[in-house]
């Protein structure tokens, strides 16, 4: 072991450890037969109070690949409910909580891998992660990132030689294991498993740890049932805005189970997700969404459907008046955070409350109506916007509207009355903003399928990463 290596010697916090083993089982690694570094995310390594220059890339390989480590390696319990169904064979099958670490912002942050080895969890799966796979979840963490949205990111993947076979990629596939970056590893799953156990005394450590480490400014709360009462509608919020984040930037999760969702409201584990093209509520990501129970229309009231599951597991050691009363702030919360959003991609930090309510109306009914592409609408509206606008409503979107047919022409002269409205309430000064607002919140480059489908073709076909390295830089830069 290199005694040198700045991971190694990071301060490493036994925080869950310190709950004991009724939440996790220690695991053992995989030994692969490769170890070949295919992306490190120096972004992240200041967090860590590490600079780039002081890390190598044996350093990555040989703590997220060979997993050398001065801490044992736990796999968490979680049961959850998946497609609406409760499942009580989950758990972590293919990854681990590697360390614990406190960042140089304070906050106590998680290695958490995938394509480890088995475990305990692993359902006669092999616990690896396909390359593919990696890649995939690579980018739509650094977008997301980039886009605004609460998010774990990755930090490192490593290919590790093995030949895999999947049903849903063209096998043989070629194997990796991933480092995810992230501010928990507890989710709601985790209380659910207790409360089929039938468990409260495992719950109450579980529920004041998460205060203690995730929401510690609630710790002032004298009260104990007013403490929970405060952790529980907070998460509510902030599971709200999360779904607002989604939305207004077009991505569908595609698999929002309970065991998908952190109790940190944080975005993670991405699988079959994709950014959406053509607007669509009924947009669904998963091949196998029949019933389209997640798709990118259903994800809000998902999220409030799973937050209202975690009641049951809470309900043990809290007031159930309390839990519906922060559960009742979900849809208001939501929509205050997706309209204020919204807004901004429409050019506006702020308008009056009926004025942006209509304008968000006209918006959602003219894409619905013309399905027209999510994000080329408001790159058009970027890219055509013009301070004369104001005087002439005419001319708003004029080439969007030359090029349209008679039904979204209608719909769309509609919508440019009621935004030539909205300018004219503004101050010359904050017209002059509206620019601005447009350029710095619609993203010029967006993560739609063909283009992770043509970085791909060159990684498998002539393992050539470089059109992987452009994409990325693209679009961790997207605006």
């Amino acid at each position: 072991m290199d005694t040198q290596n700045p991971f190694i010697s990071l301060t490493y916090e036994p925080a869950l450890e310190s709950l004991g083993d009724d939440y996790y089982d220690v695991v053992v690694a995989a030994d692969f037969p490769q170890y070949l570094l295919r992306f490190r995310n120096d972004d992240l390594l200041p967090r860590l109070g590490l600079s780039t220059d002081a890390v190598s890339d044996h350093n990555f390989i040989e703590t997220f690949g060979q997993f050398q480590q001065r801490s044992p390696l736990l796999a968490l319990r979680y049961h959850g409910y998946q497609f609406g169904d409760y499942n009580t064979a989950l758990g972590d099958g293919r990854g681990f909580l590697y360390g614990q670490v406190r960042g140089t912002d304070g906050v106590l942050y998680d290695f958490g891998t995938k394509g480890s080895g088995t475990t305990p969890y692993s359902r006669n799966g092999d616990g690896r992660l396909t390359l593919k796979g990696g890649v995939r979840e690579i980018l739509a963490s650094e977008a997301l990132h980039a886009l605004g949205v609460n998010t774990s990111r990755c930090l490192s993947l490593v290919e590790t030689g093995e030949q895999l076979w999947r049903g849903d990629e063209p096998s043989p596939t070629r194997s990796s294991v991933m480092v995810r970056f992230s501010q928990s590893h507890i989710r709601f799953g985790t209380f659910e498993r207790l409360h089929y156990l039938a468990r409260p005394d495992l719950i109450t450590p579980l529920l004041d740890h998460v205060i203690e480490v995730y929401y510690d400014h609630l710790l002032a709360v004298q009260d104990v049932q007013e403490r929970y009462a405060q952790f529980y509608a907070e998460l509510v919020q902030r599971v709200a805005q999360l779904a607002a984040q989604w939305m207004a930037v077009g991505f569908c999760h595609a698999v929002l189970n309970t065991d998908n969702m952190s109790i940190t409201g944080e975005s993670f584990d991405y699988g079959p997700y994709a950014f959406m093209d053509e607007f669509n509520p009924r947009f669904t990501a998963a091949y196998f969404d029949y019933g389209g129970r997640y798709s990118y229309g259903n994800q809000p009231r998902v999220c409030e459907w799973n937050l209202w599951m975690l009641q049951k597991p809470l309900k043990l050691i809290m007031s159930g008046e309390d839990l519906e009363a922060g559960l009742a702030t979900y849809r208001g919360h939501y929509y205050t955070a997706y309209k204020q959003r919204m807004l901004a991609k429409l050019g506006f930090e702020e308008l009056l409350p009926e004025l942006g309510d209509e304008l968000l109306r006209l918006t959602l009914e003219l894409l619905e109506n013309t399905r027209v592409s999510y994000h080329d609408f408001f790159s058009g509206l970027t890219g055509q916007f013009s301070v004369q606008w104001c005087d002439d409503s005419e001319q708003i979107l004029q080439a969007t509207v030359d090029n349209s047919d008679d039904d979204a022409a209608i719909l769309l002269q509609a919508w440019r009355q009621h935004y030539h409205t909205c300018l004219t309430t503004l101050s010359a000064a904050d017209v002059m903003q509206v620019e601005q607002c447009l350029r710095q919140n619609n993203p010029a480059i967006v993560l739609l399928r063909p283009e992770i489908e043509a970085i791909w073709e060159p990684i498998i076909v002539e393992d050539n990463w470089q059109p992987f390295y452009d994409l990325l830089a693209k679009i961790q830069q997207p605006f």
